[in-house]
């Protein structure tokens, strides 16, 4: 079958289509054909060398698709069943794999293959920063960086579901139209306004509670900024580079505020955990609460152009390979 791979770290171009074989599945594993693939941010760190891994290696943390075969030791799936999963390991970028029984989910029927692939990694990422690292009450106002992204609209309407006000910020008036349209009350583009200013101004200059950045390095200072006293900025990302020789004498000076660098791969270590999360984000998008806009879809053999394209801003929403 045929999978992305790369063998060196770079840019988009050192991944390569390439044909590999495919055992048997193991002791506790599960085959599984792959009908979609998300695609993530986290998929250009791996690739770029940022998160760094032994090569060669396949990439990509999610898909859905069909079981094939079942392992030895598997009682949990059957073949035919439509699963998914957002928490690797990692070589989702495949026509099909061999994926451990116990890191994979049912995909209830009323829930797409594709919006399965496009959901897991962002809506668990969602629902461990919504429900775990800040537990969001009614009334809260949260402030969510780059809203109109696939973690963010996936944010906004969980948030919003929550009895929120949120707050999102955004780089264009195209983005803050669909940022709009997924329960965001109010949007700043930080391209022409002060992030900070303008949350002091909405929330008559008490500040967040928690800011919610997966931006990174060009948006810590505004998150601090943005904060209340004994507030927590909960860094998950680093689309614009990592934060790097953060001063900790900023947290007493801004009022005693907290920081965290969480992961969505620390918070579902657990098998438990991993299947609770799963749970909660198929009952929340089967409620209709929330909705996964799959704004791009790619052919995985276009998996060069897509990490282009997520990397240059050009894309909204969800994004899909498929294979």
């Amino acid at each position: 079958m045929k999978a992305i791979q790369i063998e060196a770290t770079g840019g988009p171009e050192v991944m390569k289509l390439v044909e590999v074989d495919l055992p048997a599945p193991g002791e506790g594993e599960v085959r599984i054909r792959h009908t979609a693939i998300g695609l993530n941010f986290i998929d250009t760190y791996h690739r770029s060398g940022l998160y760094p891994l032994p090569l060669p290696s396949g990439i990509g943390l999610e898909a859905a698709g069909v079981v094939e075969e079942v392992g030895p030791g598997v009682s949990s799936l059957a073949v035919g069943d439509r699963v998914a999963y957002g928490a690797g390991p990692l070589g989702a970028y495949a026509e099909a794999r061999n994926v451990p029984a116990n890191r994979v989910s049912k995909v209830p029927d009323n829930i797409s293959d594709e919006t399965a692939a496009a959901m897991m990694l962002k809506g668990m990422t969602v629902r461990y920063l919504l429900r775990a690292t800040y537990v969001v009450q009614p009334g809260d106002t949260i402030l969510f960086h780059a809203a109109a992204g696939g973690v963010g609209l996936i944010a906004c309407q969980w948030a919003k579901a929550l009895g929120a006000t949120v707050i999102g910020t955004v780089g264009s008036p195209e983005k803050a139209e669909i940022a709009k349209a997924h329960g965001c009350d109010h949007i700043i583009n930080y391209s022409t306004e002060d992030v900070a200013a303008r949350v002091r101004e909405i929330t008559e200059g008490a500040g967040v509670p928690v800011v919610y950045d997966g931006v990174g390095q060009a948006t810590v200072t505004a998150s601090l900024e943005s904060l209340k006293p004994r507030g927590l900025l909960a860094s998950f990302g680093n689309a614009s580079g990592p934060v790097k020789d953060f001063d900790l004498g900023l947290l007493s000076a801004k009022g005693s505020l907290y920081v965290t660098r969480p992961t969505l791969m620390t918070y579902v270590a657990a098998d438990e955990d991993l299947q609770e999360t799963a749970t909660d984000l198929m009952d929340v998008v089967s409620s209709g609460k929330v909705r996964i806009e799959i704004n791009q879809r790619y052919a995985l053999s276009d998996a060069v152009q897509a990490h282009t394209d997520l990397e240059s801003r050009a894309t909204t929403g969800s994004t899909v390979l498929l294979p």
